[in-house]
């Protein structure tokens, strides 16, 4: 079964100029369409969007929500290290207890 890494990136909020883009909604497809396609030369493919929410403070005690647009990336990954990452960790006896004591010098009466 292939194993993938993600990538989650907060959506561009600034645009591009471009000569070819009309319109507001043509500059933000060109700036997302930039930034998809710079990432898949890295081996990541785009997923979805998700708009996900937030609370954030508002003044000294309220609190609003506020909602980001997110970019989900995913690649595969190789399986040899990944495994050894997702392996329970090996259960080894602590090598010297220093908060131990040592009873056996007491004296005896």
């Amino acid at each position: 079964m292939p194993q993938f890494e993600y990538k989650v990136l907060p959506a561009p909020t600034k645009v591009k100029r471009n000569r070819g883009s009309k319109g507001s909604a043509g500059r933000l497809a060109f700036t997302v369409q930039e930034m998809i396609n710079d990432l898949a030369l890295s081996g990541w493919e785009y997923q979805r969007s998700d708009t996900l929410p937030m609370q954030e403070r508002s003044g000294l005690t309220g609190r609003v929500t506020v909602y980001h647009n997110m970019l989900v990336f995913r690649r595969p990954v190789d399986d040899a290290p990944h495994e050894q990452s997702l392996a329970a960790p090996s259960k080894s006896e602590p090598d010297d207890n220093i908060f131990e004591t040592d009873t056996s010098d007491s004296e005896t009466p």
